[in-house]
């Protein structure tokens, strides 16, 4: 639903009387943000705050019980929010507009006009107009006039620049009439006057401003006013010639940050040069930002291609065509080229853009030189694809579109945005929507944001969609083939725009380039020396000619790593030979095995943080180098990549491809060694999201072998899901003679896991003693390893036992040092933070805890994290006295499962519990009780049958079983070894089952479900 501020005060169709209008007002000024409880009272009643004490909030419930559903106003700490994006509300979306209007105005002008239009067309009166009354609506209103007026201004400018004087005279005249003391708006009435041939009314309008602002203001008119006076008074054009700049056929779009860069760098030096791979925009880049600089106003400018010169005696020739064709030949003609090109420029200040220049960076360098040291107020400005290396050159580096990181950004991201800009030139309409923003997302990514690659795929949606041009990205280059007709054959295509920069390699850059393209994640100089160097490029001299093809704008060099944009690796990665690639790819799978083998034991230990860091980093690496060593048969490298990598898989991120690859490894047989073969085995078996194997026998015999190969500490990581499993199916004394070996083997990591296996043990026998036992020692333990990851999941386990216990201030601060101890971006312990200032009755730091949550799960860009933060989100609705919205949560929630993915029964056991507690909480019996069998199923399956007992309990309450209700209470506490004392909710179920039984009655009744056998227990409930 749109809000609009600017005119009367309207939310769609909604009937609003006058106070509640005021605040929906207030609060769309600052839409989705908080504004405080007093912040309203003032800017609503003034000095004269309401009678009643909750008179703001009377006027919330009021203004929410208007907009029903459509408009949700939140109560959020000691303030409210009006739940709406900022997009939907008139005025922000008017401001946005014209500030990406003014933007476009000096490079873009057409396109300024149309934003322009766009935005002003969304006034319908006066800001604010029935409102005025609220103390608040003036100063408001008076600021978005501003802008209004401001905006006007730059539209008019626009159309100026496109020569539509005549079109826009009537409307600027009145403006003026209408705001005399505005000078901007003066100034441009003179220009589009004198632009229509009507010199005298210009000076004419001159003298009336001059004179007005005398009156009225006691001052002479400003610099602009009075510059634009002279040009008239000289008979100069309403706007200097364009220059020497071709005009733009398309919109420009992006690189606001580099133009303001090369602005400054235009500003501080003489030569700047734009490098960058080919296809990256730098000549669109150099002309844009030389239509803004002064000198273009001026006509001192010039553009020089170079693209065609491939002789470097030819350069100055092609600066003097340049210049001859637009400047009026000297009287006498100097003996030297470069004093003939210094002639022609003259005195003052001027600048020269020398595009293209990589083939003949030498000569343009020495002439370039020469030229500036003549021309004192000359700047130079090149695009290469390497730096012209001249003392004094300012270098901008272009990279590629910035990407977008989640789907939820891809509307804001430069890369997309280029992308449908070009789609809907050749298909009118085509729009990022839900059937598109995939699709069109991944062809940016696959494309490395690169301009020219993207402006060529959009060509192809005339006879294609999205979804097909994605999936033809496979062979790219033959996808890419048709092109620009007008451009230069280099740029035609993506093949020619590469192959141009492959042609001005030396034998041993390409040599280097093309080994390189085996990285598919790039590489830091160590990994690159040891991969590409053999006898034919010796290791001494890779340093030296990586350091080259980064000048060349071949490699990217960003933090010490070096990549390839992935459309260049694709081109060079086809120009290794057979024998060459199978070397090349030995050496990378030997080489990433070994640091791979260096980096397993430390994954553990107090240098996990530099090898977690590591492992991010050369991820891709590692997953190639292991399909390749399963691919050629290397067992033994497979199983050293396979260790950290199972670690990783099974500790931080999930990966769909790590159950393949596993099972491709052990597929290997028995090449591989005998303890990975065991390991590797029970990881498959155990470490999946499905249910535990039946077959306790394998699984004996699968410990066993384990047990027998030293698997187990070989391959620590295992252990865990390994022995907890055998507990699980009954195989006690196996598992508990394997602990107590680990425990005296030397492993300090080993030992501390063994604590962790038996907290789980414990707590599936109901013996809570032994769980608060088990999970203190194993915090001290991983204490002693230095290990962040596994010490942040024993205070976790902490936590939950202090939570059990009662005590919420040690169960918040365990969360407080496990999020600490967490790696950036991980919210799962904020998560569980958030859960436990709600079990404390903190929903306001629940609720920021589980903002920041989302936040950081919607910036991993893995939908499982995104999954535990929405599950806390439900609970806190729930919690909060809305279990609609609770229940809309989950409904996201499955969304983002499948998305993750997820198996389907796992999300669905994931919600059930939670769809349950929001039925109870709705104080609906009937859809409470259908749920309880799946809640009962979902807890049995993740071994927590006590929580099931609980909900149980408050079902048979609403349905007036009160001893019933004790009884499920006592199964819980039988069940778990300890009745949860943290619990809220159960503490006031306690204190209403002994309003309705007596201390007595409830004491007996509780009583029935704590004598049975635990086992016994558990199944009254399954």
């Amino acid at each position: 639903m749109r809000i609009v501020l600017l005119g009367p005060v309207q939310a769609g169709d909604v009937p609003l009387s006058a106070r509640p209008r005021m605040l929906l007002a207030r609060l769309a000024l600052a839409p989705g943000a908080v504004v405080s409880a007093d912040t309203l009272v003032g800017d609503l009643w003034g000095a004269r705050p309401p009678a009643e004490a909750n008179g703001l909030h009377a006027l919330v419930y009021r203004l929410r019980k208007a907009l029903g559903g459509s408009i949700a106003v939140e109560s959020a700490g000691a303030g409210y929010r009006l739940a709406v994006e900022a997009r939907d509300v008139d005025a922000h979306r008017f401001e946005e507009l014209a500030a990406r209007g003014r933007r476009e105005l000096a490079a873009a002008p057409r396109q300024a006009a149309e934003t322009l239009r766009e935005a002003l067309a969304l006034w319908r009166g006066e800001a604010l107009a029935d409102v005025r009354s609220a103390p608040f609506a003036e100063a408001a209103a008076a600021r978005l006039e501003e802008l209004r007026l401001a905006a006007v201004e730059d539209r008019f400018e626009a159309e100026l620049k496109l020569g539509h004087h005549t079109e826009v005279l009537a409307d600027l005249t009145a403006a003026v009439a209408a705001h005399p003391l505005r000078e901007r708006l003066a100034a441009l009435q003179m220009r589009a006057l004198s632009a229509a041939g009507r010199q005298s009314d210009a000076l004419a309008a001159y003298d009336e401003v001059r004179g007005t602002l005398a009156t009225e203001l006691g001052v002479d008119p400003s610099a602009a006013v009075k510059e634009a006076h002279l040009a008239v008074l000289r008979g100069e054009p309403a706007r200097p010639a364009p220059g020497r700049l071709p005009a733009p056929l398309t919109s420009f779009v992006g690189r606001d940050n580099e133009l303001a860069l090369l602005a400054e760098l235009m500003a501080a030096s003489r030569l700047v040069t734009i490098t960058g791979p080919g296809g990256v925009g730098k000549t669109r880049l150099a002309v844009t930002a030389a239509a803004r600089h002064r000198a273009h106003r001026h006509g001192r400018l010039w553009l020089v291609p170079l693209a065609s010169v491939t002789d470097p005696a030819e350069v100055p020739g092609a600066v003097l065509g340049v210049l001859t064709a637009t400047t009026p030949r000297p009287p006498a003609s100097p003996q030297e080229p470069v004093e003939r090109v210094a002639g022609l420029l003259g005195g003052g200040e001027a600048v020269l853009v020398l595009d293209n220049c990589e083939q003949v960076a030498a000569a343009v360098a020495e002439f370039t030189t020469r030229l500036l040291e003549l021309r004192p107020g000359l700047t130079v400005v090149a695009t290469s694809r390497e730096p012209l290396a001249v003392v004094g050159e300012a270098l901008c580096r272009l990279g590629p579109l910035p990407l977008p990181h989640r789907r939820s950004e891809a509307a804001d991201s430069p890369a997309v945005r280029l992308f449908l800009d070009r789609a809907a030139a050749v298909r009118p309409g085509f729009a990022l929507d839900e059937s598109t923003v995939d699709d069109v997302v991944e062809v940016a990514h696959r494309l490395d944001g690169l301009p020219l690659a993207l402006e060529l795929a959009a060509a192809r949606l005339r006879s294609m969609t999205a979804g097909q041009v994605a999936r033809r990205l496979e062979d790219r280059f033959r996808l890419l083939s048709t092109g620009n007709r007008g451009a230069q054959p280099r740029q035609r295509t993506l093949h020619a725009v590469l192959e141009w920069s492959w042609e001005l390699l030396t034998e041993p850059e390409r040599t280097l380039a093309r080994r390189l393209a085996v990285f598919p994640a790039g590489a830091d100089a160590a990994a690159i020396e040891s991969v590409c160097q053999d006898d034919e490029l010796p290791r001494g001299e890779v340093g030296y000619l990586l350091g080259s093809l980064v000048e060349k704008s071949i490699v990217d060099e960003c933090d010490e790593r070096h990549r390839m944009l992935e459309s260049i690796r694709a081109h060079l990665g086809d120009k290794l030979g057979q024998a060459e690639r199978a070397a090349v790819r030995h050496r990378f799978t030997e080489y990433f095995a070994e640091l791979a083998e260096r980096h397993e034991p430390r994954l553990r230990s107090a240098e996990q943080e530099t090898s977690l860091a590591l492992l991010k980093a050369e991820y891709d690496n590692l997953l190639v180098a292991l399909h390749w060593a399963i691919d050629t048969g290397n067992a033994d490298a497979a199983a050293r990549l396979l260790a950290p990598l199972c670690w990783y898989w099974n500790t931080l991120r999930y990966d769909s491809r790590a159950d393949p690859l596993v099972a491709a490894a052990l597929g290997l047989g028995d090449a591989l060694p005998e303890d990975a073969r065991a390991a590797f085995s029970a990881y498959q078996l155990f470490s999946g999201a499905g249910p535990l194997p039946e077959d306790v026998e394998h699984v004996r015999r699968l410990v066993e072998d384990c047990a027998r190969t030293g698997a187990l500490r070989r391959y620590p990581i295992i252990m865990m899901a390994t022995l907890t499993a055998a507990f699980m199916l009954g195989l006690e004394d196996l598992a508990e003679r394997e602990i107590q070996r680990l425990r005296e083997g030397g492993d300090q990591w080993a030992r501390a896991c063994t604590y962790l296996v038996e907290t789980f043990a414990r707590y599936d026998h109901g013996d809570w003693a032994g769980v608060t036992a088990a999970t203190t020692e194993a915090l001290r333990a991983f204490e002693e390893t230095g290990d962040r990851l596994f010490t942040a999941m024993a205070l976790a386990g902490v936590a939950h036992v202090r939570s059990i216990d009662g005590d919420h201030n040690a169960a918040i601060a365990a969360y407080e040092r496990a999020k600490a101890l967490a790696p950036p971006g991980d919210p799962s312990y904020l998560a569980g933070l958030a859960a436990e200032r709600m079990r404390a009755g903190d929903l306001a730091g629940a609720r920021r805890d589980l903002a920041a949550a989302q936040r950081m799960a919607a910036g991993s860009g893995q939908h499982l994290l995104e999954v535990v933060a929405a599950i806390g989100l439900a609970e806190l609705h729930r919690r909060a006295g809305d279990p609609a919205r609770s229940d809309r949560e989950l409904d996201r929630l499955l969304a983002l499962a499948r998305e993750a993915p997820l198996p389907e029964q796992a999300a669905e056991a994931v919600v059930a519990s939670a769809r349950m507690a929001n039925r109870l909480t709705a104080g609906d019996t009937a859809g409470a009780r259908a749920l309880l069998p799946a809640t009962v199923a979902a807890a049995a399956a993740h071994h927590d049958l006590a929580s099931a007992a609980q909900h149980l309990a408050r079902l048979r309450f609403l349905e007036a079983d009160h001893a019933g209700a004790a009884t499920a209470l006592g199964l819980s506490e039988v069940i778990r070894g300890s009745f949860d004392h943290g619990d809220p909710e159960l503490r006031d179920l306690v204190e209403e089952l002994v309003r309705a039984l007596g201390e007595d009655g409830y004491q007996r009744a509780y009583r029935r479900g704590t004598a049975l056998p635990r086992q016994d227990a558990a199944e009254l409930l399954t």
